[in-house]
């Protein structure tokens, strides 16, 4: 019965330890940091144009443009008028309020064929308080060559809320701004070309000579060498069939290719107006010394009344009288370790105990005395 018992727990182990050498073995072989093409590089030559269009929106809730302070929605409103056999006499004196002069935007896709829908966005040019509620007027879309290329109109859907009552005033969200779904039809298809003679070309979303040629290397590995060839650090030429069939066949196995890409060049992005500090884990910091202070300006004014002497014909008088302080809080010097990894960095800087907006200003002196591996970047 022993031996039995002892058989059975080594086989159970031998099994354990294969399952555990099978999951390692997978993991592995799992390319590392490994992503799919299509998120890394686009087909040069596939991409949208945008249009833009200039209407009216009516059917406004007392909402729509004081007409007296945005004459254009008086004068789009009459010459529409006028094309639909209209005659409006006096118009400078029209006085509206539920009709608002917009500018119509969209994108057209790639491939994009006459009959299809596009979203549009409706934003108010002049000060209509809102656009819940209203109707957008047949509007022309046109490209940057001035061809019309969509037509939008529709109801808007303005996603805010606000109310008003007694000079108060509650809003959620922008009320000025609306989106209509498939609120355009295409009338004019843009030609999209994709490579010439068999030969294609794909761009990187962000410079990295390594990324390209890793590029090159999993698109050679699937389909044979020579297939592509890195031309710089963002293009990479294809080789592509003739066939258009068998061009978007090839092209759906190129976009699904996993690849792994390398590592990120540091950055850290300061936003100057927030005060937001954003930095990848490749940041790294050399042991430096960092002393941060605050300086206090501190101004108390107090009236003073100087009264004057008995049966002196004088007046009384209030003068201000100012006190200025300034302080000083001398920060301590603060030794910050090298760090290796983006906690190591944080944990550094956090020793400081300094806000946000102070750690802009130390991050600009740390990379002015080289201890900032990073590309320091304010926007």
């Amino acid at each position: 019965m022993q031996a039995s018992f002892s058989f059975r727990m080594v086989r159970q182990l031998v099994s354990v330890s294969l399952l555990v050498a099978c999951a390692t073995l997978g993991a592995l072989a799992q390319p590392a940091h490994a992503e799919r093409l299509k998120d890394l590089a686009q087909i040069q030559g596939v991409r949208d144009n945008p249009l833009i269009g200039y209407g009216l929106v009516v059917g406004l809730d007392g909402t729509g443009d004081q007409t007296t302070q945005t004459p254009f929605t008086t004068q789009s409103l009459t010459n529409m008028l006028a094309r639909l056999g209209i005659t409006v006499t006096g118009a400078t004196n029209m006085q509206l309020k539920n009709v608002a002069a917009v500018m119509v935007t969209a994108d057209l896709p790639a491939f994009g064929r006459p009959g299809e829908g596009i979203d549009v966005t409706v934003s108010s040019m002049g000060n209509a308080k809102s656009l819940k509620g209203g109707t957008l007027l047949m509007t022309p879309m046109k490209g940057a060559d001035g061809e019309v290329y969509a037509i939008a109109q529709g109801n808007v859907l303005v996603a805010g809320a606000g109310a008003s009552a007694n000079g108060s005033k509650v809003q959620v969200n922008q009320l000025d701004v609306g989106r209509i779904s498939n609120g355009a039809l295409i009338e004019r298809a843009v030609p999209t070309v994709i490579g010439q003679a068999g030969t294609l070309q794909m761009t990187l979303n962000e410079t990295d000579f390594e990324n390209a040629q890793r590029v090159a290397n999993a698109i050679n590995t699937a389909f044979g060498g020579g297939t592509a060839v890195p031309v710089d650090g963002r293009t990479v030429a294809i080789k592509s069939p003739g066939d258009p069939a068998a061009q978007v066949a090839f092209l759906a196995q190129v976009q699904n290719l996993d690849v792994s890409i390398s590592k990120q060049a540091a950055k850290v992005i300061v936003n100057a107006r927030t005060g937001s500090v954003v930095m990848n884990q490749m940041v790294q910091l050399q042991t430096c010394a960092v002393a941060h202070g605050n300086l206090s300006v501190i101004v108390n004014t107090t009236p003073q009344v100087s009264q004057p002497g008995p049966f002196s014909n004088g007046q009384t008088t209030v003068t201000q009288q100012s006190q200025i302080q300034v302080r000083q809080e001398n920060g301590s010097l603060q030794m910050i370790k090298a760090g290796a990894s983006l906690a190591d960095v944080v944990k550094g800087l956090n020793a400081l105990g300094a806000t946000p907006a102070d750690l802009i200003s130390i991050l600009q002196s740390i990379k002015a005395a080289g201890a900032l591996r990073a590309d320091l970047q304010i926007i």
